[in-house]
């Protein structure tokens, strides 16, 4: 029995552990895989939403339109369509002088 507790207290750890590694690596490469060489694309995910575990809604531009659709195992469905808006630079706020 104390043989069965010191591998569980030594293999629980280390399995989390690599679980936690493997979803940040997953995570870091997810946009790297599919990218273009030149690091243009066509389509671009401007927000999601979750309604359900099986039902998302997503916003994508694609060619100066933004395009609102629903995601779930069926498939996609094209619910809205309008221009694009346009996009802002996040400004970080000048140094005050002391």
């Amino acid at each position: 029995m104390l043989w069965y507790t010191v591998k569980l207290l030594v293999l629980l750890p280390l399995i989390g552990g690599m679980i936690w590694a493997s979803l940040r690596l997953a995570k870091r490469l997810q946009g790297r895989l599919g990218a273009p060489q030149n690091g243009t694309r066509a389509v671009r995910i401007v927000e999601t939403v979750m309604l359900s575990p099986t039902l998302r809604l997503a916003v994508l531009e694609f060619h100066g339109r933004e395009i609102l659709v629903s995601t779930s195992r069926n498939g996609l469905v094209r619910l809205a369509e309008a221009p694009a808006r346009a996009r802002f630079e996040a400004v970080e706020p000048a140094e005050q002088a002391a």
